[in-house]
């Protein structure tokens, strides 16, 4: 397994790789896949959730990530 990092992905999902635990918000395990990536949904439409499953390419879903500030 790859050291544990998360990917924003342009207008997608974040993709997660190594070990990092997925939590509920009661902190509850959250079953994922062991040994390869999983991704996460961002545009809030999947309905998968909290995973994938590529809806993102549907609803016109805009990833751009916010301007930083100096």
């Amino acid at each position: 397994m790859t050291d544990p990092r998360i990917t924003i992905r342009g207008n997608g999902p974040l993709k997660i790789d190594g070990d990092i635990p997925l939590l509920d918000h009661e902190e509850n395990i959250i079953p994922t896949p062991e040994g390869r990536s999983y991704f996460l949904c961002r545009c809030g439409v999947s309905t998968k959730k909290p995973f994938c499953d590529g809806s993102h390419r549907d609803c016109e879903f805009d990833g751009a990530l916010a301007p930083q500030e100096d």
